[in-house]
């Protein structure tokens, strides 16, 4: 990618693109003209055995590697044929809306989630969304048709609502509602219970569901710049603070790396794709990021589940 395709992507220059579905497309054509292909996310297939290759088979399902090893040819048979069924989840809560830069982090959840929407939908792959606060906010079911993108945009542009926000309660409601396996993607500043989190993350992963972790903080949530007199204003709350930043710069930015560390630890004990986003990362930094770890992640489970059905 050039430097100037590269710049296009920067929220600065983003946020000047109209319409959200707009926006997502912009995001995603700017992502692929510098990335030469096209994303894969991967089917929702469960793996189930080998059997052996046949005339007409799609050659996309030929293992490879016990070829390479048994000079024939096997193919990966599977519990479902079917496109990945994705659903977003979105914080809608009231510290979404801060912002200290060009995109809130509300804008900036958005028109991430347009754009993995759009991503997903490019690939016949079915999307759905739910918004929460306090409780689930709006939701659209998944649907694979193109169009469906406004619709998700739609629900994304209501402004943030609820004092705060329970995650618990959005995956409860998300578990309830997917009976098929598939992957959902949360998107929040994950200020909220520790404990409703681990459960959310839990009932979720119980299901079978792919879990990826979208942990949106702002920069001056995460570098704490400020050193003049100040009064801060909880967004979640009616609590007030006039203070000198700079005396509290050592234990605020000492309280956030324990948030952190703590957020990441529930992810990896419920087996989710923990990444931290910041609100100022160009949006094709992210995307590369993101699926750059799902193919990693893919290789690695590959390497785990060694071959079943085929002869040794």
């Amino acid at each position: 990618m050039t430097q100037d395709s590269a710049a296009s992507l920067l929220p600065d220059v983003v946020r000047r693109v109209g319409r959200l579905e707009v926006r997502a497309r912009y995001v995603v054509e700017g992502f692929l003209s510098g990335l030469h292909r096209s994303p894969y996310f991967g089917q929702s297939l469960e793996f189930r055995e080998h059997r052996q290759y046949t005339r007409g088979d799609d050659l996309r399902h030929v293992d490879w590697k016990v070829w390479a090893r048994q000079d024939r040819l096997y193919v990966k048979q599977y519990e479902e044929d079917t496109n990945l069924r994705a659903t977003m989840l979105v914080d809608q809560s009231a510290s979404m809306a801060y912002g200290g830069g060009p995109l809130s982090k509300h804008e900036y959840a958005a028109t991430l989630t347009s754009a993995l929407a759009y991503l997903l939908l490019r690939q016949n792959d079915a999307v759905g969304c739910i918004t929460f606060a306090a409780g689930v906010t709006g939701q659209v079911p998944q649907r694979s048709n193109k169009g469906h993108l406004t619709a998700v945009a739609d629900l994304l542009r209501s402004e943030p609502g609820g004092r705060e926000s329970d995650i618990g309660v959005a995956a409860s409601a998300a578990a309830a509602q997917l009976p098929r396996r598939g992957l959902v993607v949360l998107t929040s500043d994950l200020f909220t219970d520790p404990a409703g989190l681990d459960r959310g993350l839990r009932q979720l992963h119980l299901k079978g569901h792919d879990l990826i972790v979208l942990h949106l903080l702002d920069d001056d949530e995460l570098d704490f710049p400020f050193n003049r007199a100040a009064r801060f204003e909880g967004l979640e709350s009616t609590q007030q603070l006039a203070c000198n930043p700079r005396a509290l710069q050592k234990g605020y930015l000492e309280a956030m790396d324990r948030f952190l560390n703590e957020t990441r630890r529930i992810c990896l004990a419920n087996r989710a794709d923990y990444q931290l986003v910041r609100t100022s990362a160009p949006f094709d930094a992210v995307l590369t990021a993101l699926l750059s770890r799902r193919q990693v992640r893919s290789r690695s489970r590959d390497r785990a589940s060694p071959p079943t059905g085929a002869p040794s």
